[in-house]
């Protein structure tokens, strides 16, 4: 999984046409659609804490777990700002510990994807179903097969701005359902010019009938999988679905 070192200093730069506060609306839409209202919720790559942040807003305890100690720093920073009582752990979604369970657990822009192989998927399945409550309800994201072989595949986006610029390089194995990116950042230091980074990521597409095997076989139940940011069924050409699952072998 990727560590976005360099990407963490402009990460929030060249997400500022993500409409979180819709987004946060939604998920937050669904947490009560499926019975969760207030209480502790964990978000598995939280990133910068952008979500996290709405999230405490609305009114939960958040619990933040990212694996990139340069997004958490920018997390915490948004934190002393706030002032919301929010933890943070440095951790491998596929290795967390908590102290204790929570009634939900949420993962939202395409964190999911970075998990590369079936195996990690499970792992990560299996801890949530291991920290929910009984009855607890785990939502999350995924970019769809589509996307992937349709939109992302084999395409190059850039953008400019005066801090900093990126070139985004994709390709996408159609046999291994593997998209990689080579992220070339130029971002400007503090005497004006401008130093070069490189870091490359890869997220796996997924069918959402594997992620809903693997879901049962770690113990979670498959309640819905919606077309994202709406209540209707996957489309053929939706680029982005929206999983609930819900624990349910505890007693």
């Amino acid at each position: 999984m990727a560590s976005y070192e360099s990407f963490a200093r402009v990460y929030d730069l060249f997400m500022d046409n993500i409409p979180y506060e819709e987004w946060c609306e939604y998920l937050h839409g669904l947490l009560k659609k499926y019975g969760i209202d207030d209480g502790l919720v964990l978000e598995l790559g939280c990133g910068t804490g952008s979500m996290t942040e709405l999230l405490a807003e609305a009114g939960y305890d958040m619990i933040g777990v990212d694996n990139s100690a340069d997004m958490l720093e920018i997390a915490m920073e948004k934190r002393e700002e706030s002032g919301h009582d929010i933890l943070y752990l440095l951790q491998d979604m596929r290795e967390f510990e908590l102290y204790g369970t929570v009634r939900a657990v949420v993962c939202v822009c395409d964190s999911m994807n970075y998990i590369t192989d079936e195996d990690g998927l499970l792992e990560v399945f299996s801890l949530v179903n291991n920290y929910l409550d009984p009855g607890g309800v785990f939502i999350f994201d995924l970019n769809t097969l589509y996307k992937y072989e349709e939109i992302l595949g084999d395409c190059v986006i850039a953008e400019n701005r005066e801090e900093s610029s990126f070139i985004w390089e994709n390709w996408y194995d159609e046999q291994e359902q593997i998209n990689e990116y080579d992220l070339t950042l130029f971002i400007r230091n503090d005497s004006g010019l401008y130093e070069k980074y490189e870091e490359t990521h890869y997220q796996r597409a997924y069918s959402i009938d594997k992620v809903c095997a693997l879901l049962e076989q770690a113990g979670l139940k498959p309640e819905a999988v919606y077309d994202a940011f709406t209540e209707d069924a996957p489309r053929l050409d939706s680029e982005r679905v929206y999983l609930v699952a819900r624990e349910c072998r505890k007693q």
